[in-house]
């Protein structure tokens, strides 16, 4: 049997795109927007890899250069930007990149692939965003596919981190058959589990480094597991945590978010690969700021994998 295919839109750095590979799938093509993203996923990945803006594309276009008809694909992949729907962000409901579902739904009319999967952060289908995630809902519906949605954490197959993330699985609707979602694995990662034999260079503490003088006064203060906030008021912090070594991490963000558990600093980006389940080989650019980013807006690997793998087995096959 040859190997399922896959395109994946808005690829950022390669997280969808190394579970497919680790679920066997052969990707045809890969598309974002972000400059870093693309030349990272260049560094880690033999696929072709554009620079595009999704809005932009035509299905013709993506059909020609991967040389396959309507109905071929196996599986359309896309993790649109959630800046606009994160309880992170400003949660904007107005928010452009809301919208770039339009787009995904334009071509999966186009491409007709077997299957599709969307994933987005699970605030959106909560409080007032809830009325854009029915609108979406809706709007996919009009494909004809048989879809279903369910919020997963990554900390149920294989990754050391609690993250949240809703996943839209659309089934063609000759293939007869339901969208499936992956088992949970029986054993939980903590942070532990995949830090304790890493080893962290002098180089990589520097760039660790905490300046703010109040969040050093703070950290002592900090239970494990806890945030910053909680010491301000709810005022400043928000966001910063304190990692609890015995449990998996808390959602690691496209800014800086996660301090040691026992040593008054940030994180290292090695130390992040790992909480996400990128291998240590994965290949990251640019300044510590874009290689955080590139890891905290990524789909986790064996996530994916877990994922790619319940679809072809469960709905490819046979």
């Amino acid at each position: 049997m040859e190997k399922p295919t896959v395109i994946s839109l808005f690829c950022g750095c390669g997280g969808s795109s190394l579970g497919y590979k680790m679920a066997d799938f052969k990707e045809l093509l890969a598309i974002d927007f972000n400059k870093n993203s693309v030349e990272t996923f260049k560094l880690n990945f033999d696929c072709p890899v554009w620079l595009e803006d999704i809005t932009k594309i035509s299905g013709d276009k993506i059909l020609k250069f991967c040389n396959i008809q309507p109905y071929e694909l196996d599986i359309l992949d896309a993790s649109p930007p959630c800046q606009g729907f994160s309880f992170s962000g400003k949660r904007n409901i107005n928010d452009s990149r809301n919208n770039l579902v339009i787009n995904i739904k334009n071509l999966i009319d186009e491409l007709k692939p077997k299957v599709f999967i969307i994933e987005n952060v699970y605030a959106l289908s909560e409080g007032k965003m809830k009325g854009k995630f029915i609108e979406i809902i809706t709007f996919l519906k009009k494909t004809k596919y048989n879809i279903k949605c369910k919020v997963l954490n990554s900390a149920n197959y294989g990754v050391a981190q609690n993250r949240k993330r809703i996943f839209f699985i659309g089934i063609r609707p000759d293939l007869k058959k339901e969208p499936i979602f992956p088992e949970h694995n029986k054993k939980i990662i903590c942070a532990k589990d995949v830090l304790s034999d890493l080893k962290v260079l002098k180089k990589e503490l520097k760039d660790a480094k905490i300046t703010n003088k109040e969040l050093i006064n703070l950290y002592s203060l900090v239970k494990k597991g806890k945030s910053f906030k909680e010491l301000t008021n709810g005022t400043k912090y928000f966001n910063i945590i304190k990692l609890d070594e015995n449990k998996p991490s808390p959602t690691i963000l496209k800014t800086r978010n996660i301090m040691h558990y026992n040593q008054c600093r940030y994180l290292t980006i090695n130390e992040v690969k790992r909480l996400c389940s990128y291998p240590d080989n994965f290949k990251l650019i640019g300044s510590k700021t874009n290689q955080w980013a590139r890891l905290g807006n990524s789909v986790m690997p064996l996530q994916m994998k877990a994922i790619a793998n319940t679809i072809k087995n469960k709905i490819l096959k046979g």
